[in-house]
């Protein structure tokens, strides 16, 4: 095929292309693809090292490199329509018209925003029918066969998938309501994105159980019974060529395809026009919500090395702290006073999400804890304290704050050797009541399956060790925060404050711990 372009060009591919049919070509999102011919809309031919084929214009993004500039235009196509596409081909329908030419700069505007929002509508139109076939396909078949699947076997595998289902329907069908099919480019889509926003929250139980998904479906199929079901459960609601698990990818890929496609559709609309300061706010809505997704499966791989810390901590007493708590806030030394005993004593802080951790160091071997209690942080209000005499301990303090009881006269005061010291705790404990906040909002949690795994993992590490003194091996100490760095401000922005690096010593046990902390870029 000969390529209508009058110089040489390339695309870059935004969104990995599964193929479904001969003559497709495969990629993955930032593979280059030299582009050969593009006198379709929809379905261009290209070629990637050796091998050439067809591949949807809407996943690559075209790059225009111009002898007489070093500027990259950057331009995206139309998405196929479902008219178009049948399982995975294209009816091609080439016009001079819907050829692309190197002439120009950059498609009118207009234009541009219309194959944006159809490229919208259409992905979403395809998803509703995944997440159909998931559950009625593969979900709803698996119940029936009680004599291969269990409850927590279903709930690990397909998550809330249901819920899923449930909200997307009611989102797309808002859409279809803004969509203007005459003139899309005047469709008003951002509002729909903000009256959901909260109901894409359900996307991060869904995306922290999918790991434990992939591991469930693995072991289950090295059993050729289930092989056989699954296929059979394809073939029955006729669904396309993928494994399972690839379906159960979708909703993983979609929650973060639409940051991308929001900034897209921001970049072609004008400030003038009406949809334009909502896509601006349904942009910054879903970037924070593939960000805290994000972060919360960061939390999650973080599990075991937690319950690794707390088996290396001797005389433990109560409950395991993923009982309750996800995250390391922050650690370090200081002097505590707890009245109404009044005696000042060092001990080594460990503040998770609920909870503070109170340890004492062993004597000779200072890498060495002792458990020596616990505070609920829930039942806490923080209080700064003023240098100088104070009225509560009738002490006199430095670089203090204080810890009350909410439901008594209990206080606690802590000490901190250095004002920057004392500055990072009252921020972590800011940062911790922030977090459970946003925990509480979305429902996040651990699932028993996970704790079990997590158990599962000490307790083999331990029985490699021979006993469960010896702190766990991490990887190289790194300090919890930059030097010199303390991190303020909330949401996606932050600013920084210099203050020069506290003279800190900790061994490398400590310092490999703190690695959990989140205060670091």
């Amino acid at each position: 095929l000969m390529s209508p372009y009058r110089s040489i060009v390339s695309a870059e591919a935004v969104w990995d292309h599964v193929t479904m049919a001969d003559r497709e070509l495969a990629f993955k999102a930032g593979d280059v693809i030299k582009v050969l011919d593009a006198s379709n809309k929809d379905w261009w031919w290209g070629q990637i090292d050796d091998e050439e084929g067809w591949f949807p214009a809407s996943f690559v993004r075209l790059w225009v490199n111009q002898e007489e500039s070093t500027t990259v235009e950057t331009v995206e196509g139309a998405s196929p329509s479902p008219s178009e596409v049948q399982n995975g081909h294209a009816e091609a329908s080439p016009s001079s018209s819907d050829c692309l030419c190197l002439g120009q700069t950059v498609q009118n505007r207009d234009q541009m925003r219309a194959n944006v929002i159809n490229e919208i509508m259409s992905t979403e139109r395809h998803y509703i029918k995944h997440l159909k076939d998931i559950c009625e396909g593969y979900f709803r078949q698996c119940k029936k066969r009680r004599d291969m699947f269990n409850d927590d076997q279903l709930r690990v595998i397909f998550g809330n998938i249901e819920d899923i289902y449930r909200f997307q329907m009611g989102f797309v069908r808002d859409l279809e309501k803004q969509y203007n099919t005459e003139e899309p480019h005047l469709s008003e889509i951002g509002p729909c994105f903000l009256e959901h926003q909260d109901g894409f929250w359900i996307y991060s139980e869904y995306c922290n159980n999918h790991v434990d998904a992939c591991m469930e479906l693995s072991r289950l199929m090295k059993d050729g019974r289930y092989q056989h079901f699954f296929e059979a459960c394809r073939l029955v609601q006729q669904m396309i060529d993928i494994a399972i698990d690839g379906f159960l990818l979708t909703p993983v890929q979609k929650i973060c395809k639409y940051p991308l496609q929001l900034a897209e559709l921001l970049k072609y609309t004008v400030q003038e026009h009406s949809d334009y300061r909502y896509v601006a706010a349904a942009l910054a809505v879903m970037r924070n919500v593939t960000q805290q997704i994000n972060e919360r499966k960061r939390r999650l791989e973080n599990i075991d090395k937690i319950a690794q810390w707390q088996a290396s901590v001797l005389d433990w007493e109560g409950d395991d702290i993923l009982d309750r708590s996800t995250e390391l806030v922050y650690t370090g030394e200081m002097s505590w006073i707890y009245q109404p005993y009044g005696r000042s004593q060092t001990r080594v802080f460990f503040l998770f999400d609920h909870q503070m951790v109170l340890c004492k160091k062993d004597l000779i071997r200072r890498d060495i804890l002792y458990y020596k209690g616990r505070m609920d942080m829930d039942r806490y209000n923080l209080v700064d304290a003023v240098d100088g005499r104070d009225d509560d301990f009738n002490v006199s303090v430095k670089n203090a704050f204080k810890l009350s009881n909410k439901d008594s006269d209990e206080i606690h005061i802590f000490l901190a050797k250095k004002l920057e010291e004392k500055l990072r705790w009252l921020k972590a404990f800011h940062e911790e009541r922030k977090m459970v906040q946003e925990d509480e909002k979305i429902g996040f949690e651990i699932s028993e399956y996970q704790k079990r795994q997590a158990a599962m993992t000490v307790r083999r590490m331990t029985k490699q060790k021979g006993h469960r003194s010896v702190p766990p091996g991490y990887p190289p100490p790194m300090d919890p925060m930059n030097p010199g760095q303390y991190l303020v401000g909330d949401g996606m922005e932050q600013s920084e404050f210099e203050f020069p690096e506290p003279e800190r010593c900790k061994s490398p046990f400590w310092q490999s711990f703190s690695r959990l902390t989140p205060f670091r870029k």
